[in-house]
Formats: C-alpha cells, structure tokens, sequence
C-alpha cells in the first residue's frame, strides 16, 4: 500500500521590527498598532510572526537603522528562535537593508517589500499582474547591488574570469539594470494601453447613462462583501488583507430601471508603497470618474480614525477629494458603542445586510440630485429613443397617441441632452404635476 503525506506549506519564522524616532514624521514612526498590522501582514504572506521587537531612537543609525545595541539583541533573538526573516515597519535605504542583511545572515525585507510580495501572490488579471510587476521592479531597482552576491561577480573583466572573457565588459549588475529598465518601459507601455481602453470603456458608461458608485477604504474593511451583498456577485470576501487587488463592477438596478455601477477597488493601507500607487494608476483613476464614493470603515477596528485620515489622505493624492462621499460604517452589528450618525454617514453590516435599505435610499438621493423629471413628446419614429429610455432612465409612464408617444420619464444630466428636445412643457410642468 502507497501512503501519501501532504505536507502543509513551509512558513516562514519572521521577526517584525519597528523603529520610532522623534526625526521621522509622525507617518512614517512605528507604533503598535502598525506593527500589529505588520504583524498580520506577516500572515497574509503566508509566514509566521514570532517576535516583535520595537525601538526608539532620536533619529534611525546611519549605518544599521536601528542602532549597534539593538542590532546585537536582534542577532541573538534570530539565533535563539531559528529565525528565516526580518521584516522592517519602516521603509529601508538600499544601503541600510544591505548592511542588515549581511549582519544578521537572514533575508530582510521592508514593508514595502512584503506589501509588493502579497499583491503578487494575490492579483489575477493580467492587467494586475502588470500593475505588480512594475511596481515590484521599480522598487527592486535602486536594490539591486549587494542584494545577492552572484551581481557584483565581473563577467568579462580581468582578475579570475573564465578564459575568453578576459578584457573590457560590464558587470552583472550593470547588465540587469538594464534589462529591468528595458521590462520597465515595456510594462508601462502595456499600462497605457490599459488605460487607453478603460477611457473607451468610459466613455461608453457616460454614453450610456450609468452612473458610478465606486467602494473605497482601508483593506479588510468589508468593501467586497458590501458588493456581494447590494447585487449578488460572488466575489471572495474572507476576512485578510488585501484579498482583493483586481477591481470588479457589477451593475445593480431597482425595477423602475433606476441603476448604478458599483465598483469595488483595491483596499489602502497605511505606508502604502508610492511604487505600487503610481502602478495602480489605471485601476484607482477610476475613483475619480466615479459619481460618488463610497468610504467603507470597520467601526470595530481599535486604529479606526487613522484608517479613515490613511484613506482620505490617498484619496485627494489620486484628485477625488471633491467627489460626492458617503461615509459607511461597517460591521454594525458587532459594535456595542454608540453608532455614528449625520447627513453623509450610515451605519451597516455588509455580512448581515442590516442598514442596506437606508444605505441605498442615501445612494440615490445624491445620485439623482442632477436628475431631470418631465414629460416627453416623441415622434412616432422615434421608437429607438424610448427603447434606450426604458433601459437607461426610470420611465414612470408611455402613452401613444395619434401624433406622438408622451413619456413620463426621469433622466440623468448626461442623457438629457439627448431629449430635451421633445420636453412637452417648456414651462417646466413635471410630469408627476399632471
């Protein structure tokens, strides 16, 4: 008989590390609620979090970030507890995260570095895949010398070289520096092309009449399971960071033919690497031809006024911050505390679905306030105009006389210059006056 053991994946034994000091800004410092996200960060990848070790400094060392002492403490920690990996809260210099890694013989990475490896784990589409691919070579770049050892070897210059490789030539190095910023050009490329093909796709929404409603906040807040839960998508929702990276839109509509697209987009956090910002561009330049947003929060969440300032923050760097918002509070039901409340607020749980009707009742007052509402007089001809009328417009009523069809129709701004036109009364009686 054949036994077959599975063997469940290795995990990484890392030590997350975390610096403060009074030079850094108050963004950049650890504290513990960020390395308690490190931590779960940590998970996410698929590794596992033994130690934290946080330090306190003036302003970081020149030479080992952290300082000589607590270098020493950190060897002695990695020793003791077999250790593989060290993750840094903190964005590290090239230099520095070349000096800490000869020092303490394991594989370092900085927060950036394990956000770029989770998003390519995670993301799906080719159009996600490009986006982390650039992202991962534009950080690797200025990384390159001394990040293994086999770069800095000379190929075809003096010393111990193979015979007839001896004389001018270029290093490793120099020769994949090149490579990377040719792949660099040739990914961003690609990008543009993406880009090029939402604006088209754009354009035919705004043709369309379909309004956007585009869902936005912190990773793990519930953006993905608010979207199942308004129009039935199955998209997965489980309770990690950053389970979502490629964005899915999905169409909801009421029977009286009112609608909106609902988009959910990928989760922020804080510190998030500028090089992933900047490849996102052609997925979160959505937000800002979205018709409003929708802020998602874990009101649960111990960090949860931070996490709002981390993703208004990002949402005014990308030109959206003038944007319609709607603040929605979610996972309601698990809060013992007094619930928010206001004109732009509403309290919700994705998961249960309580608060939904309030929520949708507030989506389309903001969405309609442009709306036009009036009585149409169509040609009789005109039979193709009505049909677009009944897919893209709420059309209360459509009486046929001899001479025309009346239509009791409400439109968005961007269709009614399409039939403005054929407005019965151009004395503005509404045609729920009649």
């Amino acid at each position: 008989m054949i036994t077959i053991h599975i063997n469940e994946r290795h995990k990484e034994r890392a030590v997350a590390v975390g610096l403060s000091a009074a030079s850094m800004s108050e963004a950049e410092r650890s504290d513990e609620q960020s390395m308690d996200e490190l931590a779960a960060l940590i998970e996410t990848a698929g590794g596992e979090c033994i130690a934290t070790v946080m330090q306190n400094r003036q302003s970081p060392d020149p030479k080992s970030f952290i300082g000589e002492g607590k270098l020493a403490e950190l060897k002695q920690l990695i020793k003791a507890n077999d250790i593989e990996l060290a993750v840094f809260d903190n964005e590290l210099p090239p230099s520095q995260m070349r000096v800490l890694t000869e020092e303490l013989g394991i594989k370092v990475l900085d927060r950036s570095g394990l956000i770029l490896d989770i998003f390519a784990q995670r993301a799906k589409t080719s159009e996600g895949k490009l986006q982390v691919e650039l992202a991962q070579y534009e950080y690797l770049l200025p990384r390159l010398t001394g990040m293994w050892k086999h770069l800095v070897r000379q190929t075809a210059s003096g010393g111990a070289s193979p015979i007839g490789t001896r004389g001018p030539g270029e290093t490793q190095l120099e020769s994949d520096r090149r490579h990377i910023r040719r792949r660099i050009s040739s990914l961003k490329e690609d990008l543009a092309h993406v880009r090029s093909v939402r604006s088209v796709q754009r354009r035919i929404r705004e043709r369309n009449s379909m309004p956007v409603v585009a869902i936005v906040g912190y990773t793990n807040a519930g953006k993905s399971t608010l979207l199942n839960t308004l129009t039935g998508a199955q998209i997965p929702a489980r309770d990690r960071l950053f389970e979502t990276l490629d964005t899915t839109t999905r169409k909801y509509k009421t029977d009286d033919n009112r609608g909106f697209l609902l988009s959910d987009t990928v989760g922020f956090i804080r510190k998030l690497p500028t090089h992933l910002v900047a490849a996102f561009k052609a997925t979160l330049e959505e937000l800002t031809y979205a018709d409003l947003l929708l802020h998602v929060v874990d009101i649960t969440s111990e960090d949860m006024q931070t996490q709002i300032a981390v993703v208004e923050d990002l949402i005014n760097k990308l030109g959206a911050g003038t944007k319609p918002c709607l603040l929605v509070y979610n996972k309601c039901d698990r809060y013992m505390g007094l619930l928010p409340h206001g004109e732009n607020i509403v309290c919700v749980s994705a998961k249960t679905g309580e608060g939904m009707p309030e929520l949708l009742d507030k989506i389309f007052a903001i969405l309609s306030e442009n709306d036009h509402r009036a009585v149409l007089h169509l040609p009789l001809n005109q039979g193709a105009l009505l049909d677009l009328l009944r897919r893209e417009a709420a059309v209360h009523s459509v009486t046929y006389t001899e001479e025309y069809i009346e239509v009791c129709v409400t439109v968005r701004a961007e269709l009614w210059s399409r039939v403005r036109g054929y407005v019965a009364d151009k004395n503005g009686v509404r045609c729920d006056e009649r």
